[in-house]
């Protein structure tokens, strides 16, 4: 079964490829396999439409997770003045800031501390395919309740170092209760941040990371080797008020456009 849906200002290329997520699969040239949490989808982009197949869950799933019912015209309005900004927004319009399953996005970016996308990408796919649910599209992430009964050792298949121990705390301070990734929603931007900081190896990046894309926390602003390269190049001075105005989804276009080389 294919569902199609009207899209406005939504780019899915430019949305995969913007370092948020790391569990997709170009298929072909603008088809591609998505996963999130438990539910995979075929989806493909033609101009203004979005189409899907074989999806295993409702389309609204999928509508939130792309953030779909959200009108990115009042943000686009917020980066004129910026040269930078409006200069990316030109060539990439359509980034938009996924909603994704909180616990996979921290593990994932837990996984990715000091490592290239093509090997956390590797790293992720491992430990579904160990310890995820098999679907029709492939397999799921792993539930905590699995991953909360295995040992240290169990997770050497995934070759992730220092990493594991940091995993491991996660899922013990979640599985606890002593980090709660229900109640961070509704918390503010910085005492959700405190909260997260209290798992070991995770900090500022990792934490602004988790806020942004699954949280749409829009005062995040991850800071990586990328944007370290903006901030040195064109705001020595601090942060203009336009990117000020919505930190999160400057910061995207800042990312997307220094990794592709385009500023």
């Amino acid at each position: 079964m294919k569902f199609k849906l009207n899209v406005e200002n939504f780019s899915l290329y430019y949305t995969l490829y913007s370092g948020q997520c790391f569990r997709f699969y170009k298929i072909s040239e603008n088809k591609f396999l998505v996963f999130a949490g438990f539910n995979s989808t075929y989806v493909w982009q033609k101009e203004e439409c979005l189409f899907f197949e074989k999806s295993s869950c409702c389309l609204e799933f999928w509508k939130k997770y792309f953030n779909l019912n959200v009108d990115y015209n009042l943000f686009y309005k917020r980066f004129k003045g910026d040269r930078i900004l409006e200069k990316l927004l030109k060539k990439y319009k359509g980034i938009r800031i996924l909603k994704q399953d909180p616990f996979e996005c921290l593990i994932s970016f837990i996984l990715s501390s000091n490592n290239n996308i093509k090997r956390i990408q590797k790293i992720i796919e491992i430990i579904c395919e160990n310890f995820g649910e098999k679907n029709k599209n492939g397999f799921s992430f792993p539930k905590i309740e699995v991953l909360s009964h295995l040992k240290e050792k169990d997770f050497e298949i995934l070759k992730a170092g220092f990493r594991v121990k940091y995993l491991m705390d996660a899922i013990y301070k979640i599985k606890n209760k002593e980090v709660d990734l229900k109640k961070l929603q509704n918390l503010s931007y910085k005492e959700a941040k405190e909260v997260l900081k209290k798992i070991k190896g995770v900090g500022e990046k990792v934490s602004n990371c988790v806020l942004l894309f699954s949280y749409n926390k829009m005062e995040a602003f991850p800071v990586d080797v990328w944007i370290k390269k903006v901030l040195d190049e064109y705001y020595r001075n601090g942060l203009t008020k336009q990117i000020l105005s919505c930190p999160g989804l400057a910061q995207q276009f800042l990312f997307y456009g220094k990794r592709n080389e385009y500023i």
